[in-house]
């Protein structure tokens, strides 16, 4: 069901300065920084030869972004995002092995403009999962 490793999501407490040591550190390529108001981040893409990294920022007071932050200040690794083929076909498969689907279930539209999926952690070996769409 799953394909290649999309990103890997890092959730950070100061964005600017995570985009410079990628970008300035480790000569990564960065993007723009996005805003995503449907999930209460701001993120920032930077760019690998095989995959990417994620960097979450909170977009507001209400942001699970900024709850994560709250329990480890210095950030860390949120989510792995892996890619599917189709996102239906794929929430059905977990579903039916009893996997849970966070929200009410249904795809929403992610950074990437593709309909995503997250998947408890508990079901995950304590992993945050998010399925794309490709």
């Amino acid at each position: 069901m799953i394909g290649r490793l999309n990103h890997v999501a890092i959730a950070v407490p100061d964005l600017a300065a995570a985009t410079a040591t990628y970008r300035d550190t480790l000569g990564a390529k960065v993007s723009e920084p996005q805003a995503v108001p449907e999930h209460g981040v701001t993120v920032v893409f930077v760019e690998l030869p095989n995959t990417k990294i994620e960097l979450l920022h909170p977009l507001g007071a209400n942001s699970p972004i900024q709850k994560f932050l709250d329990n480890n200040a210095s950030g860390g690794i949120h989510h792995l995002c892996y890619e599917v083929e189709d996102i239906y076909k794929a929430r059905e498969q977990l579903k039916a092995s009893g996997k849970r689907i966070l929200g009410d279930g249904e795809p929403k539209i992610g950074a990437h403009g593709k309909p995503v999926l997250f998947l408890h952690p508990k079901d995950f070996n304590g992993t945050l999962v998010e399925v794309e769409q490709i």
